[in-house]
């Protein structure tokens, strides 16, 4: 619904994530859409370095060559303007500027999403009001809890945490966010945190009256942080619901441990190199607080992610990664996601039974929790239950509409098994997982539809990232409970030419 840009041949769509050519699709990735809406947004102005790595890189540190391979690639894709000079100007030492003229073509009419027949909340990324920009992980933290907390609230509907941060740093009206998520009401704020004190500004919004239900300013101390989070939690509860009640929650009693924590989380779906620094903070995260649950589950999933970019799970690893789970959920017996990740990991274990009671526990303490449904249709599909798989991908879409990469990859798999190879290669192809694992799945659809040289140039791109790839490993350690199902799978790697 937000703002689309047109200049020359080109229309530039933020919110889709498009950049379109005289009507034809340019192949631009997510920064380089998100560097160039920055650019136009402000066409004529000078943008700083550091401002442009924010916008396209928002809360995260990256050299500063990230965003001059960035820029180079746009100038490349857009290529000359009209009058032979370049779109994207170079000021030496400060930035950038975009030169062109402008033309502000207003929002796309898309069909809003069918409100839940719950109240339906989306936290957006609280701002970090502090002059120090190492507090931004402080602020997202922040955002993140209140999500997980409302989320384990019965009978409330709460967006997941990937889709409220895709509009971080993003200036839209209330409405146009509630109609592309589906929600009826939206919680903003700010944060500073500074020389151990902490304000944060909260306020509730109906965005389809443009009333604001609540709002309130807390000045604590840090030590106070996680009350003032309780008490956020039961003033939007008791707006929306009438009644305050949360079930517990363990909390971490270290606040260094805590923010390592939140840094950590932020670098479990990227490359193998950040999965080590995740790795390093969670352990230290550990070491200062034995008892924080949510630190054990997510060095689960780190140890098991270190599996999957390593080629194939190693006993060690996958024992210790079960472990590690098994931790979390004696911890605190009351999180979903703790229970989630042990309920995936004794399916790779093959304790089907268990693990089938772990995700039904999961979906009972945290119904909104998207990650146990986009986790359960992985599993589901390989145990041959193929429709329900797909209704719980679909359910993981609804609540995550701007999902993590391995949502579409999950989502292709289930494609993939029901025998709709062209949705699956749409779905493989997106630039959001389309250069993750999930390209085997790719090779698979096209061999099928009898692409082979397709898939064969995918197969090579797969295995620069995987060498040590093979089917028989992964048919060994994938936990599929379906002959049926094994064997189509196995057919399209043999048809794409994945390795035996």
């Amino acid at each position: 619904m937000g703002s689309r840009f047109a200049f020359g041949p080109f229309v530039l769509d933020p919110g889709a994530g498009t950049l379109l050519r005289s009507d034809d699709p340019v192949a631009v990735g997510h920064r380089g859409v998100k560097l160039l809406a920055a650019l136009v947004r402000r066409s004529g102005e000078i943008l700083g370095k550091a401002e442009l790595m924010d916008a396209a890189w928002p809360g995260r540190a990256v050299e500063e060559g990230n965003l001059t391979v960035q820029i180079a690639q746009l100038r490349k894709l857009l290529g000359p303007a009209a009058d032979g000079g370049e779109w994207i100007a170079t000021v030496p030492r400060v930035g950038y500027r975009f030169t062109g003229a402008i033309n502000h073509l207003g929002g796309v009419n898309r069909t809003p999403l069918p409100l839940p027949d719950k109240p339906s909340i989306a936290v957006l990324p609280f701002a970090n009001i502090s002059n120090d920009p190492e507090q931004e992980s402080f602020a997202d933290g922040l955002t993140e809890d209140l999500i997980t907390d409302l989320s384990r609230m019965p009978g409330l509907f709460v967006i997941a945490r990937n889709s409220a941060f895709s509009y971080k740093g993003r200036a839209m009206d209330v409405r146009a966010i509630a109609e592309e998520l589906g929600v009826r009401y939206l919680l903003e704020g700010s944060a500073r945190r500074a020389a151990g004190q902490v304000r944060i500004n909260a306020q509730l919004v109906d965005a389809v009256s443009g009333d604001h239900l609540w709002a309130e300013r807390f000045d604590r101390s840090l030590d106070d942080i996680f009350a003032v989070q309780d008490e956020v939690t039961g003033k939007i509860v008791e707006a929306l619901l009438g009644r305050l009640r949360a079930p517990p929650r363990n909390r971490p009693k270290n606040l260094e441990a805590y923010d390592l924590c939140v840094r950590a989380r932020r670098l479990m779906d990227d490359s193998p190199q950040t999965a080590r620094e995740a790795h390093l903070m969670l352990t230290r995260a550990i070491s200062l607080d034995p008892d924080y649950a949510e630190a054990y589950r997510w060095l689960a999933i780190n140890h098991w992610m270190g599996e999957v970019h390593s080629g194939g799970p190693t006993q060690p690893t996958r024992s210790l990664a079960l472990e590690l789970a098994r931790k979390a959920v004696a911890i605190d017996p009351n999180d979903a996601g703790c229970r989630w990740i042990l309920a995936y990991l004794l399916a790779y274990e093959r304790s089907f039974d268990e693990a089938d009671a772990e995700f039904a526990k999961a979906i009972e303490l945290d119904p909104n929790e998207a990650d146990t449904f986009a986790a359960l249709s992985d599993i589901a599909v390989l145990a041959g239950r193929i429709g329900e798989g797909r209704e719980h991908i679909a359910k993981a879409f609804r609540l995550n509409p701007f999902p993590a990469s391995w949502y579409y990859l999950t989502l292709g798999q289930a494609q993939y098994a029901a025998g709709e190879y062209e949705s699956a290669v749409e779905t493989l192809r997106r630039d959001e997982t389309y250069r993750t694992s999930s390209r085997r799945f790719l090779a698979a659809s096209l061999a099928q539809l009898g692409r082979l040289d397709e898939a064969r140039a995918e197969v090579e791109l797969f295995l620069v990232a995987n060498p040590h790839f093979s089917t028989r490993h992964w048919a060994a350690t994938e936990p599929f409970r379906d002959a049926r199902t094994l064997a189509h799978f196995i057919d399209g790697y043999r048809k794409a030419g994945l390795p035996e």
